[in-house]
């Protein structure tokens, strides 16, 4: 049997009919045959068009269902400390498993990461998995996909969670196909069907306009990459009973394909995902040129800068910035939005911050439904005003 997913047999007539329905382009003529390359999605539009059947489709191993249990969240670490969407999820995984009567499961690949690991219990894991190797230090794609598709091969959990940073935009669609299952990625809200006890997996669709709700009806286990800044942390709890598992290494058994030589620290501005206080600005604002008084905001308050889509699209500050659906989803402190007008796509990255303060000449504007404090009057007059007495305060304290 061929290892791709689709393949043509001896039957092929080379019609040409396959060709021009490959939406990926993966399918070429060889030998007067059709031959189906590397770039296939297995979207099956080629079997639905072949008038001979000359088109095969490796059909996936049924998975009993029944065999698999628990939600597993990955650990993420970072120079040994585990990444704040560990703990975000380790809360999420806990209201899921609640509905299931399932387990909450955690597991962390890495070197020096039996604190973190010893933390989540704390935290409400009932086992945490721990791969533990001095080689492991530094996140690769290998070794890491390698032992965490182990793992849910053999603790089969019924879900397995990941954290939509760089790190698990990179390990969750490698792990998923290791494992032949399904994987829904940047998702805002995760729930359980309390008619299937399917997870239901919602990620904003069409940029930002729709939001798709997805299930995973035969694979497992059910995979989703999640935003951080979503859901609020998992607290410690009274008396943990969690247990730690550590898992035997043996990099001889993993491929790794990849050398790091060293790293080179860059200097680089808060992130909005990462800051206590964010000011955005909008459309609102005018012209690019405002966003220089975004920052200057933004400084006084030990702040980051975040923007509007709109903004983006017009070129004005670099996507990093975006704060909605198609952008990063922000839970400050203090969120200060400036000639925002507040789109359902806008709130949707924002509204969870604690405070609100909205800024715009549109006393009808939707962001002020949702401010914690409004002011209607142009930001140009404003802003430096609010400036103006934040450093006087600051400087007389």
């Amino acid at each position: 049997m061929s290892e791709q997913p689709v393949w043509v047999t001896e039957d092929c007539t080379g019609c040409g009919a396959c060709l021009q329905v490959c939406p990926f382009g993966a399918i070429e003529t060889r030998d007067e045959k059709a031959f189906i390359t590397e770039a296939c999605r297995a979207c099956g539009q080629c079997l639905d068009v072949c008038p001979v059947n000359a088109i095969v489709m490796r059909s996936a191993e049924a998975v009993a269902l029944t065999d698999y249990k628990g939600v597993m969240v990955l650990a993420e670490q970072r120079d040994s400390r585990v990444h704040p969407v560990s703990y975000e999820l380790l809360g999420k995984a806990q209201e899921l498993a609640a509905q299931l009567n399932e387990p909450v499961y955690a597991i962390i690949v890495g070197s020096g990461v039996e604190e973190g690991a010893h933390e989540l219990v704390k935290r409400g894991a009932d086992k945490v998995f721990v791969y533990d190797d001095p080689a492991l230090k530094v996140t690769r794609d290998d070794p890491y996909t390698g032992l965490l598709a182990r793992c849910c091969r053999e603790e089969k959990p019924s879900i397995f969670l990941i954290g939509a940073t760089s790190i698990g935009r990179s390990l969750g669609p490698r792990v998923a196909a290791r494992l032949e299952t399904g994987l829904t990625a940047d998702c805002t809200s995760l729930d359980i069907d309390p008619e299937t006890g399917l997870l239901m997996q919602t990620r904003p669709a069409y940029g930002g306009n729709i939001m798709a709700t997805i299930v995973t009806p035969n694979g497992r286990p059910q995979m989703a990459t999640v935003r951080y800044k979503m859901f609020p942390e998992a607290k410690p709890v009274e008396a943990p009973k969690g247990v730690v598992v550590n898992k035997a290494v043996n990099m001889k058994s993993v491929r790794d394909r990849i050398k790091v030589l060293g790293f080179e620290e860059a200097k680089e501005e808060l992130s909005i995902t990462e800051a206590d206080i964010v000011v955005s600005g909008g459309l609102g604002m005018g012209e690019p040129k405002g966003f220089e008084l975004m920052r200057q905001l933004a400084d006084a308050l030990g702040g980051a800068v975040g923007a509007s889509r709109p903004t983006v699209d017009e070129g004005w500050i670099d996507y990093r910035h975006q704060v909605g659906l198609s952008g990063r989803t922000v839970r400050p402190q203090v969120y200060v939005a400036c000639g925002i007008s507040g789109a359902v796509q806008h709130q949707a990255g924002m509204k969870t911050s604690d405070v609100i303060i909205a800024v715009n000449k549109d006393r009808e504007a939707p962001i002020f439904k949702i401010s914690s404090l409004g002011v209607v009057g142009d930001l140009y007059e404003v802003i430096p005003r609010l400036i103006e007495k934040i450093k006087e305060h600051n400087g007389s304290a």
